[in-house]
């Protein structure tokens, strides 16, 4: 008998390119949000008979922290965790490998500091599929600004703790930036066609306001620069011979794109 999913995602948009989410559990019932900026637009999202267990920040930002206040008063028996004491309301502090049980499963968090020193990825197994929320470290074509840390940081966040993530993980980050990252990503490996195919897609996407998640972990090893810095292509347009230092170039780069 094959095992099947019970979790649904559903991205709720916020401000102008922010992306919440609230995750169901149609087996309990239950439903965990990520990142809460707009409170009123997760309440709106919810579904009837289903009950909001837990809130989840991947990061102390006001764009992705800013509502938590606000979804304690709306939701008193809210459960709300982060790994930065700058993230409002916590109900608890986590940090890397800590489990966070929801409904039939359980949230794995990932300590990816470097955007911020406190960031934490939530992963979450359900049956054969996999998710994770990856804030503002992992951007689909893209990752983060090194606010608060450097390109060993980063390259160690992407490239070895989701990295190791299954390659069929689903990936729901914090941004709609997809098309200016695959932009990017086009001028420093303009072979990769596979990353040219998925830029025309995501172009068409935005043209209608569509969106782009989620991607894959899999995905992401194929067409982000970031998750691709020992690839000799990426080495010669960065002028860098290692890994860190490609990460660094990179991220120099694109802040300047």
């Amino acid at each position: 008998m094959s095992v099947r999913s019970v979790m649904r995602v559903k991205p709720v948009r916020a401000l102008q390119d922010n992306y919440m989410y609230l995750l169901f559990d149609d087996q309990s019932r239950q439903v965990a949000a990520i990142d809460a900026v707009e409170p009123e637009k997760l309440r709106a999202g919810l579904e009837p008979g289903y009950q909001l267990k837990c809130l989840l920040t991947t990061h102390h930002h006001w764009d992705h922290a800013g509502g938590n206040e606000k979804m304690a008063k709306m939701f008193p028996d809210l459960a709300i965790y982060g790994g930065d004491d700058r993230c409002p309301n916590l109900s608890k502090k986590v940090g890397h490998g800590d489990q966070i049980n929801f409904g039939s499963s359980s949230f794995s968090c990932l300590f990816t500091p470097c955007h911020t020193t406190g960031h934490i990825c939530y992963f979450l197994k359900d049956g054969p599929q996999s998710y994770v929320f990856t804030g503002d470290t992992l951007f689909i074509g893209g990752c983060g600004r090194f606010f608060e840390g450097d390109a060993s940081q980063m390259h160690h966040a992407l490239n070895t703790v989701l990295a190791s993530l299954p390659d069929d993980t689903k990936v729901y980050c914090g941004h709609e930036y997809t098309a200016n990252n695959l932009k990017f990503g086009a001028s420093v490996e303009p072979s990769n066609e596979r990353l040219l195919q998925k830029l025309k897609w995501a172009q068409e996407r935005r043209a209608t306001d569509g969106e782009t998640i989620p991607s894959t972990i899999g995905e992401e090893k194929l067409t982000n620069p970031f998750m691709r810095v020992h690839l000799p292509q990426l080495r010669h347009s960065t002028n860098t011979t290692d890994d860190v230092s490609c990460m660094k170039a990179l991220r120099d780069m694109k802040d300047k794109f």
